[in-house]
């Protein structure tokens, strides 16, 4: 390839990278956004009670159980969709990065990101094997 073609290749690669943060980063927020307002609604008649400790809801932690809570549209749910949205986005950033660098024909970042990938998801999803 030319230096011009590959300039605008990295530049054309660092738009799209740069554009998936941001609408990850928004999605997000409007996704917390409706959640919270839900949130606020679905409890707006009661009293708080700080005092006592109330544990998230039953199957909050899994998958699943958050995919029942959209369902329902639980406002927990819908949060923490926003949260997984949120987490999300970096990830799918460093998999671009791995594109990129791939087309760029980089075998040392693309090493170095593949690696970073495979800590990523190591972390998120390694804890429970």
């Amino acid at each position: 390839m030319t230096d011009n073609r590959q300039t605008r290749m990295d530049q054309r690669l660092e738009v799209i990278i740069g554009y998936t943060l941001r609408t990850g980063v928004i999605t997000a927020a409007v996704i917390v956004l409706i959640g919270g307002v839900l949130y606020l609604v679905e409890n707006s008649s009661g009293t708080p009670h700080y005092q006592t400790f109330q544990a998230a809801a039953e199957h909050s932690d899994t998958l699943s159980g958050i995919a029942q809570n959209i369902y329902a549209l639980n406002s927990n749910g819908i949060i923490q969709l926003g949260l997984l949205v949120l987490i999300a986005t970096p990830i799918v950033r460093v998999i671009l990065s791995v594109v990129a660098f791939a087309l760029e024909r980089d075998l040392l970042y693309v090493v170095a990101t593949v690696i970073v990938l495979a800590v990523l998801l190591y972390s998120l999803l390694g804890q429970g094997l």
